[in-house]
C-alpha cells in the first residue's frame, strides 16, 4: 500500500529537512550500519584560514555571457557554482561505501520507484510489504557543543533513518494490518547496551484489500498508551515475520546507500541545469 508511507514520513517526526549546503554539522546517530562522512558542507564548512574558492559567493556579478542557445542565463556566478558541484560530486564519490546496493538478508526483493523503496516477502501464504521513503531520512542533530568543535577533529557520519511501513496481506482475507514504525531518536545507537527494540510500532490498523489510500474511517490504534503486553506481542509478531533487530540495521544501511545514490544523483542534475549541458 503505496499511499500507507505518506502517514509515516510525516514531518512533525522527523523534520529532516536538508539544505544542499547545511550550515550546522551534524552529529553521529548510529553505530549499527555503514555510513559515510558528512562533507555536504565540503567548502562552507572550512575554517576560517582555508582560501575562499575563486568566485564562489564573491559579492561581486559580473555581466552574463551570450546565451549557448538554450535560452538560459549564463554567468560567472553560474560558472563557479557548476565547478563547486564539480569538486563535490568527486567527493561524495570518493566516499560512496556501496557502488551496488547492500543485500536484505531474508529473501526479501527490493522494488524502487524514485526515492520511495519497497520490501516484499512472502511466507506460508502471507505476503509482508515493507515501503518506505528516503527523501527526510536523515534526523537533523545539532548539539552546542560542536560550536566548539576542533578543526583536526573527524566529521560526523550521515545515516538514514526513514519510518516504514509494514503491511500484512492473508490470502482471502479483506484487509490488511498495517503498522506504522519508525526508529526513535533515543534508541538508536544503544546497541551497546542491553537488547531492546531499536525500532518502534507508532499506529496499527486495518486497512481493506486492494485500497490505495489509507481510509480514516478504519480505526487507528495508537500505542503512545497500550497496554505494553499487547505492544510486545505485536512486535513478536513483527519479528516472526523476519522484521526485527537485524532487519532495521539492515534497513538503515540500505536507505543510507540509497540516499546518497539519489544525492549524488542530484548533485549531477544540478551540475547539468546550470551548465546546461
Amino acid at each position: 500500500m503505496l499511499s500507507c508511507v505518506s502517514r509515516a514520513l510525516r514531518p512533525a517526526f522527523r523534520l529532516a529537512s536538508r539544505p544542499l549546503e547545511p550550515l550546522l554539522p551534524c552529529s553521529p546517530l548510529t553505530a549499527v550500519a555503514s555510513t559515510r562522512p558528512f562533507t555536504r558542507s565540503l567548502w562552507l564548512l572550512g575554517s576560517a584560514s582555508t582560501p575562499q574558492r575563486p568566485g564562489l559567493l564573491h559579492h561581486h556579478r559580473g555581466l552574463p555571457t551570450v546565451s549557448c542557445g538554450c535560452g538560459g542565463l549564463h554567468t560567472e556566478g553560474d560558472k563557479a557554482f557548476a565547478e563547486f558541484l564539480t569538486d563535490e560530486i568527486k567527493e561524495e564519490a570518493k566516499i560512496q561505501k556501496h557502488k551496488n546496493l547492500p543485500k536484505m538478508t531474508g529473501g526479501w526483493e527490493l522494488e524502487l520507484n524514485g526515492t520511495e523503496a519497497k520490501l516484499v516477502r512472502k511466507i506460508s501464504g502471507e505476503k509482508i510489504t515493507v515501503t518506505f521513503n528516503t527523501n527526510n531520512s536523515i534526523p537533523p542533530s545539532f548539539d552546542e557543543a560542536d560550536e566548539e568543535k576542533k578543526a583536526d577533529e573527524k566529521e560526523p557520519d550521515l545515516v538514514s533513518t526513514p519510518n516504514f511501513v509494514v503491511e500484512v496481506s492473508k490470502q482471502d482475507s479483506r484487509h490488511n494490518l498495517v503498522l506504522d514504525c519508525h526508529y526513535p531518536e533515543d534508541e538508536i545507537g544503544q546497541g551497546e547496551e542491553e537488547e531492546s527494540d531499536i525500532f518502534s510500532i507508532r499506529e496499527v490498523s486495518f486497512q481493506p484489500t486492494g485500497e490505495t489510500d489509507w481510509k480514516d474511517t478504519s480505526y487507528t490504534l495508537g500505542t503512545d498508551s497500550l497496554d505494553w503486553a499487547l505492544y510486545d506481542h505485536l512486535m513478536d509478531f513483527l519479528a516472526d515475520r523476519g522484521i526485527d533487530n537485524t532487519f532495521a540495521d539492515e534497513l538503515i544501511e540500505l536507505s543510507t546507500a540509497l540516499e546518497h545514490q539519489e544525492y549524488i544523483k542530484f548533485l549531477e542534475e544540478l551540475k547539468s541545469f546550470v551548465k546546461c549541458q
